[in-house]
């Protein structure tokens, strides 16, 4: 087949979506398929690049609101670069290029909704969010030839349509090293302002109540944004800046490190805009215990009492404890329970080609 993986956002960028479009991309060349990925890029003009030799379009980005790149030119490319393939993989929820892909391509689109609602509890953007999820949403899904759900929460699941794949774990590189552990929480994803929904300021409003748990216990931080001075402000005014490092951005490849040597991996998002949480499976194939929110798709992740614990959105003190137990504690993860599922993504895209 010749497939186009679309996708707003692609690796080596950091993030769920990221590294699911580039596992379908190298799972389907590595199969012998004829592959090109269509993104988007930083720049205001179309750049031809290369992922793991595969070949890369990243459209230019004239405006960017909130998380979501624009480009009126995006259509007109589109219906261009997707003549003569035989079946699209979309990637959503970022409103935009998947759409476009659903509306103009003229070979069948397998749409993959990587999230639940969007809507953050945000006045300036939850209005047009809601729209779109009421009015434009549900055209997307009808005009695609067939519907990936990363989790149950995937608004694509609530249609009936959906197969269920979550995103999975490349197992031959997140792997456990059986070394100790230290009493260090990690944290891996985006830090901007309009990522707040995934609750990094609230594990900094947990830290001061860690610290009298935990004395020794430190943070990480991976990943880099628009939002780091404000939380570094947050930190220093509760007087806990010296326990967190800053790492800022880490190539995907070389973040099992990090999670081996982590006590616990902490994701603590406040709405299902988080439909899975690809740190917690990287952190659980790398025999990490971990921390989420029972929020969206995290409960479908993390088995409470098992893989780790989960605790309210929003709530710093049973946070703090939840990592607490967990770094003091011996639990023990079952390291191969997200390993990729390849043969059920090519045979959604083989019988979408053929629809």
């Amino acid at each position: 087949m010749r497939v186009a993986v679309v996708s707003p956002r692609f690796a080596p960028e950091p993030g769920g979506v990221e590294q699911y479009a580039a596992w379908v991309a190298r799972t389907l060349r590595d199969r012998g398929h004829d592959v090109i990925v269509v993104t988007t890029g930083r720049a205001r003009r179309t750049v031809e690049t290369s992922y793991d030799g595969i070949r890369v379009v990243r459209l230019g980005t004239w405006l960017t609101l909130s998380n979501t790149p624009l480009n009126p030119w995006w259509a007109w490319q589109l219906r261009r670069l997707l003549r003569g393939v035989d079946v699209v993989n979309a990637h959503a929820p970022v409103p935009g290029l998947a759409d476009l892909a659903a509306f103009t391509s003229p070979a069948p689109v397998v749409l993959t909704y990587h999230s639940g609602s969007l809507v953050k509890g945000d006045h300036r953007v939850d209005g047009v969010l809601r729209a779109y999820e009421k009015h434009v949403l549900p055209r997307v899904f009808a005009r695609s030839a067939a519907l990936v759900a990363v989790s149950p929460v995937s608004l694509a699941h609530a249609t009936g349509r959906a197969r269920l794949i979550p995103p999975g774990v490349d197992t031959e590189i997140f792997t456990p090293s059986g070394e100790p552990r230290e009493r260090r929480v990690l944290y891996v994803g985006r830090v901007e302002q309009s990522s707040r929904w995934k609750g990094l300021q609230v594990l900094v409003d947990a830290l001061p109540r860690l610290r009298a748990l935990v004395p020794d216990a430190r943070l990480t931080v991976v990943g880099s944004g628009d939002d780091v001075v404000a939380l570094q402000k947050q930190a220093a005014d509760l007087g806990v800046a010296d326990l967190v490092e800053w790492a800022g951005h880490v190539d995907h490849a070389a973040l099992p490190a990090y999670y081996r040597r982590a006590g616990v991996t902490v994701l603590p998002s406040l709405t299902e805009a988080e439909s899975f949480g690809m740190a917690l499976a990287e952190a659980i194939a790398c025999g990490c215990p971990v921390v989420g929110s029972d929020v969206g798709g995290i409960p479908y992740v993390v088995r409470d009492g098992v893989d780790g614990r989960l605790v309210p959105p929003g709530d710093p003190v049973a946070l703090a404890d939840a990592l607490a137990e967990v770094l003091t504690g011996e639990m023990q993860v079952e390291p191969s329970r997200w390993a990729w599922r390849g043969d059920e993504m090519e045979s959604v895209m083989r019988e979408a080609a053929r629809w």
